[in-house]
């Protein structure tokens, strides 16, 4: 008997540590680093760029315990090293310095071999890059963090936290003497007190500090909806707030810090009794929640397994309103609700044979919604298979979105439904297969931009302009797209542009022409100013987007990379500065320059400006697009200087080169 007391001891270590762990992540999902790495610029071991970035590393961990904001660089020419961190204001400089050691080691672990990375810890960030960003506003790979506890009243906890994050934000970036840094406390209930803190990078503009936090304001919706704090990781700015004082100088006694109790309170023994014996419960339970799960993944893989060995018996795919399917979205499916003749419901067991079971080597790529595979029909044609991953809500509402809306769309410029599928958890979308992938696959890689002449690319943008006319004005509803950018064009075998990707579309009944929404879904660099402020929407939103994704087209420039060439704030400010200038041929594409017309190319330039004016009333519709890129005789307004063009203008190099770096993308799916 003695001897079973020693694994007695055991087994109550492992509970205390899986209750610990559930603890822990009861304040995040995961912890510390996050980290955000460039993944398509490499140097290489024991080269000169690695040496400056050891020196960096080491600069920055010795003036961290005297400054809590610092820059500096080495190196020279294509070898030079810009480097940044920032610690939150409220920690001592030994708790500053002991951070960024931290993080000078993980950043290197990370992102390993990266010529540009960002890492924060839980107290600082730390940033370097092979271009010079001291002084640029950058937004993208906002990553945002939430508390995994729920508030009881989440529609007030939102008022709130708006409300006090609003006043905030004016606080840091406007007010001089609070250094880009201030925190606030509200009043929630009448024992819950709001703790909130915000702070900018020093080295930006009021207006771009500003602009910062208000972006990742516009995050909070998409990563820390009612729960009970949440904070954004931006690289030029913070932002956070909690229902307990989670920062140095708040007023510990005004709030009921969600912290475990025996964090905050420790070495009161009748808590400690109580803790374990909560801990032993809690920890029991979860061993049988574990034990539960993989009894059931085990059944659940056995029977999928019988049901490919036995595919005449059961295997067809049911159709949605079927009584195994009332759980889903879908009920009031009618087979000739889908695009035409073609469209059918299709049974799982010919999706296996087409895509080899979902094989590895038949992956096309992966998104928000699942990846998506290549297959093959037993008739011989081609399909791409969307599956919907098992675990993804988001993907779920996206599936029944897009399926709902792509069913009553009809056009040759939008990507075709051939077929359906429900099972299980199985839930699989097929579609015509694109050979030629997607318009930025083409468009942003140099050698395959060489593919697309001036002939190519106007007949992209007349067709994306068709197909964004359809679902504006021809199709049986209003749709607007919100998420139209050059990876949603997938290309046929004759480069003819299809649409693509609805998950994020929304659909107008009637007369309706507008909406607004507190969760910003698109991809900054297409999204207009109201929606991405603002969160109101029309088919002016759209017509934004096409203005930029035209404008890509004919320069082949992406415009989320451009401000890292020098030149301007973005591609739109550059492109009008150019045209107001008359100097618009600049921004032809030397790929392209003996194939391409000078006065179409400014004319589509002209069109492409008036597309991104910052006043939607401003912008045309997509039927004046239309007509506007098909009659060359119609006379053109001028256009104002384009949303999203204030900062800094240097003089153009014509062999400046090119970075590339990663938009902040709310919706990846990405569809081949």
């Amino acid at each position: 008997m003695a001897s079973s007391f020693p694994s007695f001891e055991k087994t109550i270590q492992f509970l205390w540590l899986c209750f610990f762990i559930s603890n822990l992540l009861d304040l995040a999902h995961a912890d510390p680093p996050y980290s955000v790495c460039s993944n398509n610029s490499n140097y290489s071991a024991n080269s000169t760029f690695q040496n400056n970035l050891q020196i960096l590393m080491s600069s920055v961990r010795s003036n961290a315990s005297v400054s809590k904001l610092y820059n500096t660089s080495t190196g020279n020419d294509l070898d030079r090293i810009y480097a940044q961190y920032m610690c939150i204001n409220y920690i001592t400089n030994d708790s500053c310095s002991t951070c960024i050691t931290a993080a000078s080691q993980d950043i290197m672990q990370v992102c390993p071999g990266d010529k540009e990375a960002v890492v924060w810890e839980e107290l600082c960030q730390l940033r370097y890059s092979n271009q010079s960003f001291l002084g640029h506003l950058d937004v993208s790979g906002n990553i945002g963090r939430d508390n995994k506890k729920d508030v009881e009243n989440p529609e007030q906890f939102r008022l709130v936290v708006n409300e006090t994050l609003s006043d905030l934000t004016k606080q840091v970036a406007f007010n001089a003497s609070a250094n880009m840094y201030a925190t606030r406390q509200a009043a929630f209930t009448n024992t819950e007190t709001l703790y909130a803190l915000m702070q900018c990078s020093t080295d930006l503009s009021p207006d771009d500090c500003n602009t910062c936090l208000r972006v990742a304001m516009e995050n909070i919706p998409s990563c820390c909806d009612a729960s009970r704090g949440g904070r954004v990781l931006s690289r030029s700015c913070y932002l956070r707030y909690e229902l307990y004082a989670f920062y140095e100088g708040a007023n510990n006694e005004s709030s009921k810090s969600p912290v475990p109790e025996e964090k905050i309170n420790g070495g009161n023994r009748r808590k400690t009794w109580i803790i374990i014996i909560l801990t032993v419960a809690a920890a029991l339970l979860v061993v049988v929640i574990l034990g539960s799960l993989t009894f059931y993944h085990a059944m659940r893989n056995g029977i999928k397994k019988w049901k490919k060995q036995n595919t005449g018996l059961d295997r067809n795919c049911h159709g949605i309103g079927h009584p195994n399917n009332n759980d889903f979205q879908l009920q009031n499916f009618q087979r000739d609700d889908l695009n035409d003749g073609e469209s059918a419901f299709m049974d799982l067991a010919s999706i296996y044979a087409a895509t080899g079971n979902f094989s590895d080597s038949n992956l096309l790529g992966r998104g928000g919604f699942g990846p998506v595979y290549k297959g093959k029909l037993s008739d011989g044609k081609e399909v791409a298979v969307k599956r919907l991953s098992a675990c993804s809500e988001q993907g779920t509402d996206e599936f029944t979105n897009e399926v709902m809306l792509i069913m009553k769309l009809q056009h040759k410029n939008l990507v075709k439904l051939l077929g359906l599928c429900v099972d299980g958890d199985e839930k699989l979308l097929v579609y015509e297969f694109m050979p030629n992938r997607s318009l930025d696959v083409f468009l942003f890689d140099k050698k395959e931009r060489a593919r697309l002449n001036w002939r190519t690319r106007i007949g992209i943008v007349n067709g994306i302009a068709k197909g964004t006319l359809y679902l504006h004005e021809d199709s049986r509803h209003r749709i607007i797209h919100r998420d139209l950018k050059a990876s949603n064009v997938l290309l046929d075998k004759d480069m003819n542009p299809k649409i693509s990707d609805f998950g994020m579309a929304r659909m107008f009944a009637g007369s309706e022409g507008e909406a607004n929404t507190a969760r910003i879904v698109g991809t900054y660099g297409y999204m207009a100013p109201e929606y991405a402020m603002e969160g109101l929407y029309s088919t002016k939103s759209d017509v934004f987007s096409f203005g930029v994704l035209l404008l890509e087209i004919i320069t082949g420039k992406r415009n989320s990379e451009f401000n890292k060439s020098k030149r301007a704030p973005s591609l739109l400010a550059y492109a009008w500065q150019l045209w107001n200038e008359g100097k618009e041929l600049e921004l032809i594409d030397p790929l392209m320059a003996d194939s391409c017309c000078s006065d179409e190319f400014s004319r589509s330039m002209h069109i492409g400006l008036l597309c991104v004016q910052e006043d939607p009333c401003e912008r045309p519709t997509m039927s004046s697009v239309v007509l506007m890129l098909k009659r060359e005789s119609s006379i053109l307004t001028q256009p104002d200087r384009p949303a999203f063009s204030v900062g800094r203008f240097a003089d153009y190099e014509a062999n400046a080169g090119n970075c590339s770096v990663n938009a902040l993308t709310i919706s990846s799916i990405s569809p081949r």
